[in-house]
């Protein structure tokens, strides 16, 4: 895996299940995107066990992260039927319901290529390899500045997507750097010497 903090993200145009439940064959991500924060998030499998509670996750924080004017896509190896399929599916059934944001099909992979998140192929079901469960967060400008990677077994916390957006806006907005743990609506850090002595003697105890 590469990485991609720093650099300008891979678009692509696939098809792709909208928030509304429609259909879109030539789903264009950077004119989704375009003007806007990003979180693209990739997710091995559709009806499975792991990545229906990230989607929800994401689903039930869509608003909050509507607010810091960003947008979500989720991207798997399945195909846009089978996207629709899993959203028309009951909770209780191991569906997803009316998620409020695209779910891309990258069939050939080339999306989870161009991010460096294909998996190594590790069973005859999938032999080219699914996609890691992998959070990109891209600024306005299209620029990846944070990127996650967890194992299978492991869930993300959608809440730390919120604080990490709330960080970079907050260094977009004032200049000063976010210290460990910071939240929206703490005190920030200057980048210098002068600065990170103040900061660590006054909170230095409380990290």
């Amino acid at each position: 895996m590469g990485i991609l903090v720093g650099k300008k993200a891979p678009s692509f145009q696939c098809n792709a299940v909208m928030g509304d439940g429609t259909i879109e064959e030539s789903f264009c991500f950077e004119d989704f995107s375009s003007g806007k924060y990003a979180v693209v998030f990739f997710y091995p499998l559709d009806f499975t066990f792991v990545c229906p509670s990230e989607i929800l996750a994401f689903a039930n924080r869509h608003e909050a992260i509507s607010a810091l004017n960003a947008v979500v896509v989720g991207v798997s190896i399945d195909s846009h039927w089978t996207h629709r399929a899993w959203r028309e599916t009951p909770l209780a059934d191991g569906g997803i319901g009316p998620v409020p944001f695209p779910l891309a099909a990258d069939l050939t992979r080339e999306i989870s290529r161009a991010y460096g998140v294909l998996s190594e192929a590790d069973d005859s079901y999938y032999p080219e390899g699914v996609a890691m469960r992998a959070t990109f967060i891209l600024d306005a400008n299209g620029v990846v500045r944070h990127q996650v990677v967890n194992d299978e077994p492991l869930g993300r916390n959608i809440d730390e997507v919120i604080r990490v957006l709330d960080a970079l806006q907050f260094f977009e907005e004032n200049g000063q750097v976010c210290p460990a743990g910071w939240t929206a609506g703490q005190q920030g850090m200057s980048n210098t010497p002068s600065g990170v002595a103040e900061y660590l003697s006054e909170h230095g105890e409380k990290l």
